[in-house]
């Protein structure tokens, strides 16, 4: 289990320990058109030698670049080209650029494209003043299509200009680890197998094609492509060497791979110790590829690897496919988790969808019991189990912010949900001086400036920042020129530790109290949900940060603002997640969500230093 075990690695390539012993000068010689026309990167990162694995060179360049200067940025920006402009004509662009844009068609245009692309360069270099910068090789290095460029250009001219600078340098970034593999003739060869099963599991979808012709990714509970991706999951973890794999009685695909002390006499009882792992297989509606998947894809690789070496471990392995997380078919949420420890409510059987199919019925026309005697054999014993870990993408901009691939996380904030009516009284908007008005409204808008200014007085909390979002809001029977009345809205507040969380929402409550008395209206607040957070357990945190510290990446920890499986896992054992950077910002639960093959690689290799250092003992 060596750090480079999943890379394959040219033998004529650069090395780092030949970068390591370079002079300035010869150092950054070697780097030459990694950064377009910018020597001044690998200048100032020659003095962080030495490096111990590409990827720490590959962050430590970035640094170099997100610590510059406003200007110095905006002039890297501005040193790259046009995408198929003047200089690609001219053929003045560097050798990386121009193979670079051959590799993407952008030779060979139609008249229409040609024609497109140098409207949107002469708008793009207009709005922003520096040319478009699109990594053109793609997430997987293979090369995005000219239509998928052209959209993406059209796409990101809306954006503000400080953002589209920040996206720009991400690009560039991504531009040079492409040029950095090539450079150390490097391919992440397990980071492209996620990748490629992540697009492959894709194809399977509720939805019908849209205008474009292509289908939107909806996989939602025990409908025919979610059983589909069962079937995938468990062909493929069979493929990998798990030795036992299974669908279990709520549709989660269970894999095991024994630990050494197992199989070794028939019918002997196991004693090894199990390490539980996993994430969902199900999607929102119109979702990206990697939510939920891509914590069921890493550990299959890492498996993949025990295999093929013929390697056992002292504690077996078992990666769960959980076959519902996000609460779309039915009002329940964490089906597949809560099943596994023992909270599966029997209400839930019968909830009905929007075609009036109960869960129960649901369940039997997947082949599954449907039974809750049958659900609660799922129930998990924890004194047979390490813990769980769960790897997951992001789902928020933090980690791409800071161009870390990495991320380890502190906490899965606790949320409070409330559902807000304030009863004011409407009246005529021309004829009502302004003292005298009970605006509903107005009571609303300045509790949602309250809720933003007391979340980001948690910013430096020790436990982590707190947030705050009115997400729905609405004036009933609203009328321009009637002053409002009524006005609804929704409040969830979310913070990593429960004291923490509840003091937010005791001074937001407070406020939404003394406001409304001083406007002279009234309220009513439906408690609507609490969960509590649930801290990742220290030591685990630790075996994280280990792991990521051995890729060569420095440990960065952050909360976690979104709901997992591991919150469901938290109540019977210790549990700890990892985090991957998302691109395009971070987005998620959209089509644009994004990882790069390098970033999965990286995953398989922090996941097998896990796996390592637990193997060990640590």
């Amino acid at each position: 289990m060596a750090s480079h075990s999943s890379a394959t690695q040219s033998a004529s390539a650069v090395t780092l320990t030949q970068l390591n012993a370079a002079d300035q000068a010869e150092f950054t010689q070697l780097l030459h058109g990694i950064y377009e026309h910018s020597p001044w990167i690998a200048e100032r990162t020659w003095a962080k030698r030495p490096f111990q694995t590409l990827a720490q060179l590959k962050y430590a360049l970035a640094e170099t670049v997100r610590i510059a200067s406003a200007v110095e940025q905006v002039d890297l920006i501005r040193a790259h080209p046009e995408l198929a402009g003047k200089a690609a004509i001219a053929g003045q662009l560097t050798t990386e650029s121009t193979q670079e844009q051959n590799q993407a068609g952008l030779t060979h245009c139609t008249p229409q494209e040609f024609e497109r692309l140098q409207e949107l360069n002469a708008a793009y270099k207009q709005r922003f003043g520096w040319p478009f910068i699109l990594a053109v090789r793609g997430p997987r290095g293979l090369g995005l299509n000219r239509t998928e460029i052209i959209d993406t250009f059209a796409r990101r001219l809306r954006n503000s200009a400080e953002f589209e600078r920040a996206e720009c340098l991400r690009q560039i970034h991504r531009i040079a680890e492409i040029r950095l593999n090539d450079r150390f003739g490097v391919v992440p060869t397990l980071g492209n197998q996620v990748w490629d099963w992540a697009a492959d599991l894709a194809r399977f979808t509720d939805a019908p094609p849209c205008d474009q012709g292509t289908r939107p990714l909806t996989v939602t509970y025990l409908t025919p492509a979610h059983q589909a991706c069962a079937r995938q999951l468990s062909d493929w973890m069979r493929a990998c060497g798990f030795d036992e794999v299974r669908t279990d009685a709520v549709g989660n695909v269970v894999g095991l791979y024994h630990g050494e002390t197992e199989g070794q006499s028939h019918g002997a009882e196991s004693k090894a110790p199990r390490l539980l792992t996993g994430s969902h297989y199900d999607t929102v509606r119109n979702a990206g590829r990697y939510d939920g998947r891509l914590g069921i894809l890493v550990p299959m690789a890492c498996v993949q690897q025990l295999h093929q070496q013929g390697r056992r471990l002292p504690f077996a392995i078992e990666v769960v496919g959980f076959a519902e997380e996000e609460g779309q078919r039915y009002s329940a949420t964490f089906l597949g988790s809560s099943a596994l420890v023992g909270d599966f409510n029997p209400s839930w059987l019968d909830q009905t969808d929007a075609d009036g199919v109960s869960m129960q019925q649901a369940m039997r026309e997947a082949n599954l019991p449907g039974t809750l005697d049958a659900i609660r054999t799922e129930k998990r014993d924890p004194a047979q189990y390490l813990g769980f870990v769960e790897l997951h993408i992001e789902q928020g901009p933090v980690l791409d912010a800071q161009d870390m691939p990495l991320g380890v996380v502190s906490s899965i904030n606790g949320s409070t949900r409330y559902a807000l009516d304030i009863m004011g009284t409407a009246a005529h908007a021309g004829t009502t001086p302004m003292p005298l008005r009970h605006d509903a409204a107005t009571a609303a808008a300045e509790l949602i400036l309250y809720v933003e200014q007391r979340a980001q007085a948690d910013a430096d909390s020790p436990h982590g920042p707190s947030v705050g979002t009115v997400g729905m809001l609405q004036v009933p029977q609203g009328s321009i020129n009637v002053i409002p009345g009524r006005c609804q809205l929704s409040l969830d507040l979310r913070a990593p530790v429960d004291a923490q969380r509840e003091a937010l929402t005791r001074d937001v409550l407070a406020q939404l109290d003394a406001i409304c008395q001083r406007r002279g209206v009234q309220y009513e607040a439906k408690h609507l949900l609490t969960a509590p957070a649930a801290p990742c357990d220290a030591r685990w945190q630790t075996r994280w940060r280990q792991a990521v510290q051995q890729c060569g990446l420095p440990p960065f920890t952050l909360p976690s603002g979104a709901g997992h499986d591991a919150m469901k896992l938290h109540q019977i054992m210790p549990q700890a997640m990892l985090f991957v950077r998302g691109g395009h910002a971070g987005i998620s639960h959209n089509p644009l969500e994004s990882i790069t093959n390098d970033d999965a690689q990286l995953c398989v290799e922090a996941f097998t230093h896990l796996l390592h250092k637990l193997a060990l003992g640590a």
